[in-house]
């Protein structure tokens, strides 16, 4: 008889759906990939007599991992070690630990993802900009928003460029600066070279700080590096944030576009952004707008692209003269 260490991962996955049955089992499949249904379902086939033992074993051991990955994510790698070794013994936790974090590849810094970001600014904000960017690169960008938005204005504009420019960083200087932090994450952390930062992230950033600080650092950005505050700007705002513009603001942004840019740009959108769209014409505007898009028959993605790059200039234009407000993140909320 087979023990439940003795086999395979993917056997032991089937063996848990055969336990769950067909209903939890059908909700699961949902949320696989084709090839990942593909193995299982065979393996499943193939498993054609489950004792009620192998079943108990496999069971008890997902409920243990199960258990173990609320731990590490309500208090981190330590705490689960730790709550695990008073109920599993040291042996039996350490392999748990193991086997997660081998799959859930935990981030550095994740202790500092569950603090307050005023008790993180307090901690770091006498550090060096270059340690001060590593450590918001790997917070949630709310974090990182309400930090950079209290920095003093000089440190805002290096320390959002250090996140900009910021691209692999190695495993022993993230252990460096997680001593400075004097905190403890995990001794098994992955060693692979890890990527943080980056346009994305300060773009992330930027969407949650208020807009006087946004205003500061791209401005000093665009005397110190055009191309990087062009690039920011340019991601700052994409096409399908459309869907965030009050119907007053998209109506002013419609009358500036030529309708052939439009049709091009709605060739590759969304239903939400296309229905935002229709829903501020006039009925006679819209039915010619879907008529051209169904006129204008194979196009390339490029063009699209560049149509709904002209679109976002605008609006970015417009909101540069003051003439509509895009709401982005805390402290933009808008007043009628």
């Amino acid at each position: 008889m087979y023990q439940s260490n003795e086999l395979s991962n993917k056997q032991k996955a089937a063996i848990l759906l055969i336990a769950l049955g067909p209903e939890v089992s059908s909700q699961v499949f949902k949320h696989l990939k084709e090839d990942e249904m593909e193995k299982l379902t065979l393996e499943i086939a193939n498993q054609r007599k489950v004792t009620q033992e192998q079943k108990e074993k496999v069971l008890a051991e997902f409920h243990q991992m199960l258990v173990a990955n609320n731990y590490i994510s309500s208090g981190g790698l330590d705490y689960a070690r730790e709550i695990l070794e008073k109920a599993l013994g040291a042996e039996k936790a350490v392999s748990i630990i193991n086997r997660l974090t081998s799959s859930l590849q935990i981030r550095p810094f994740d202790f500092a993802r569950k603090t307050d970001p005023g008790q993180l600014l307090n901690f770091i904000q006498n550090e060096h900009p270059q340690t001060i960017a590593l450590i918001m690169s790997y917070l949630q960008a709310e974090q990182s928003g309400t930090i950079l938005s209290s920095l003093p204005p000089d440190r805002q504009v290096d320390v959002a460029k250090r996140i900009a420019t910021m691209d692999r960083t190695s495993p022993d200087v993230l252990k460096d600066v997680e001593r400075i932090l004097e905190r403890k994450l995990s001794a098994m952390a992955t060693q692979d070279f890890t990527s943080a930062g980056g346009v994305d992230s300060i773009v992330e950033i930027l969407n949650r700080v208020d807009r006087s600080t946004e205003r500061t650092i791209m401005e000093n950005l665009e005397v110190q590096n055009p191309e990087l505050a062009e690039e920011i700007k340019r991601r700052m705002f994409v096409f399908e944030d459309i869907v965030l513009l009050d119907d007053r603001s998209l109506q002013l942004v419609l009358r500036e576009i030529e309708s052939k840019d439009l049709a091009l740009a709605l060739k590759a959108s969304s239903n939400e952004v296309a229905g935002k769209i229709y829903k501020n014409m006039s009925k006679r505007a819209a039915d010619m707008l879907r008529e051209e898009i169904e006129y204008m028959g194979p196009v390339r993605i490029r063009d699209v692209e560049e149509a709904q790059q002209k679109i976002v200039n605008v609006i970015r234009r417009l909101e540069e003269s003051g003439e509509i407000v895009v709401a982005r993140g805390k402290g933009d909320e808008i007043i009628g």
